[in-house]
């Protein structure tokens, strides 16, 4: 695993534990010293992440200073038969 593959991924946990609990908003310099990660790290990361990941729904909400993100967790819909 490449270093971007292991903070990728630490990203991505944070992420998950963050929307496990309901959506949320975040920037990433309020975020960068709970995930151990520069906030142009995160910057860097989370368009990969977004375009990865299948259980995330992340959005850019708004680029007033910075890009402010929206995370929430994709709910999975069972498929019924009839």
């Amino acid at each position: 695993m490449t270093d971007t593959e292991g903070k990728r991924r630490q990203l991505e946990r944070f992420l998950r534990r963050r929307a496990g609990n309901g959506s949320f908003y975040f920037k990433s310099r309020y975020i960068a010293e709970d995930v151990g990660l520069s906030a142009k790290e995160i910057g860097a990361l989370v368009p990969k992440i977004r375009e990865a990941t299948n259980d995330l729904r992340i959005e850019p909400w708004s680029y007033t200073s910075a890009t402010t993100w929206y995370v929430e967790r994709e709910v999975e819909v069972e498929a019924t038969t009839e």
